[in-house]
């Protein structure tokens, strides 16, 4: 028992936030997704998703983050979707702190506002050490996915009250093979960035149509 707590001291020493960082809390149950808390919601989304897990820690060393992944991919494990859902708060000991969002385009999903934003990212572009798309894509990896060469992404944003600290994020991302683009192609330097408006409008809708969330109500 004396080396057990020597062995835990000298963890909680080396790798203080490993101790400090409690496990994700949100349950999963296949396709389903509940929230008890911050908050209290069941998002559901397409029975043809595969669960990737989930993962929790402080976020630039500001914010608590937990993040749960799903993808639908084709047999060999390329990713064809991906349903990104994240909750975010910042901690106690950053007050001043609170989360800003200037997109003028908002969406309402299961009577909740949410922010709306758009873009494509090629695969293997530069991402900053620490940030959730690389806790993300190292929990994609993690599980034997792959990502595809380029994506177009939807991020929805709520933020939960007026104080701004809290907010759930969902972000949902395609392939971009069928559209025949690169990211590259689609960006606003891009060879093609003119035919992105005429796609943009309905990888929004799809977005909005494969995530379902309703509030629920407490006992």
């Amino acid at each position: 028992m004396k080396l057990l707590k020597q062995i835990a001291a000298v963890l909680l020493f080396c790798f203080p936030a490993i101790a400090q960082t409690p496990a994700p809390e949100r349950v999963v149950k296949g396709n389903v997704l509940i929230s008890e808390h911050d908050p209290k919601v069941k998002i559901v989304l397409p029975n043809s998703v595969q669960y990737a897990g989930a993962d929790r820690w402080i976020l630039y060393g500001v914010a608590d983050c937990e993040l749960h992944a799903f993808v639908e991919a084709d047999a060999q494990k390329r990713v064809k979707k991906l349903y990104w859902v994240q909750f975010e708060g910042y901690i106690p000991s950053k007050p001043e702190l609170k989360h800003e969002y200037d997109s003028p385009r908002h969406a309402d999903i299961g009577g909740m506002d949410f922010y709306v934003d758009t873009w494509t990212r090629a695969n293997g572009a530069a991402t900053q050490p620490g940030s959730d798309r690389e806790h993300i894509e190292a929990l994609i990896r993690s599980h034997g996915y792959s990502m595809p060469a380029g994506m177009m992404y939807v991020r929805l944003v709520h933020l939960l009250d007026e104080q701004k600290r809290k907010e759930l994020m969902i972000i949902y991302g395609e392939d971009l093979a069928p559209t025949g683009f690169s990211a590259a192609d689609l960006q606003p330097k891009g060879k093609a960035f003119d035919k992105w408006p005429s796609i943009e409008p309905g990888l929004v809708e799809r977005a909005k149509k494969s995530v379902a969330i309703s509030e629920m109500v407490a006992p």
